[in-house]
């Protein structure tokens, strides 16, 4: 029997988000994640280069996913939460060699 393997998803929104993240990442089949309160470091000048306003507050949602989903929660973020939006967040993944305590 063949070993599943896994990606990590990490999507980090502005504070207040991190629900709309879940939603969407349910919607396409993951089961749950892990949040994560942060607080962001852009360089005022970055936010002048890209004419965005960042919010300092963040949330990072981290989810494990099996590999063959990556692709379509990605994509779910990409559409649901906005992140087509410069200064929305960014969502990334991340593969993983092991994991414990799955079922």
């Amino acid at each position: 029997m063949a070993a599943m393997s896994y990606e990590m998803i990490m999507c980090i929104v502005n504070s207040g988000c991190a629900a709309d993240v879940m939603v969407a990442a349910r919607d396409a089949g993951v089961r749950g994640g892990t949040v994560i309160r942060g607080h962001g470091t852009a360089a005022k000048e970055a936010e002048e280069f890209f004419r965005i306003t960042v919010q300092p507050e963040k949330e990072i949602v981290i989810m494990l996913v099996p590999s063959e989903i990556k692709d379509s929660v990605l994509h779910a973020l990409y559409r649901s939460v906005g992140l087509d939006t410069r200064g929305q967040g960014i969502a990334f993944s991340i593969p993983v060699n092991d994991a414990v305590g799955l079922s």
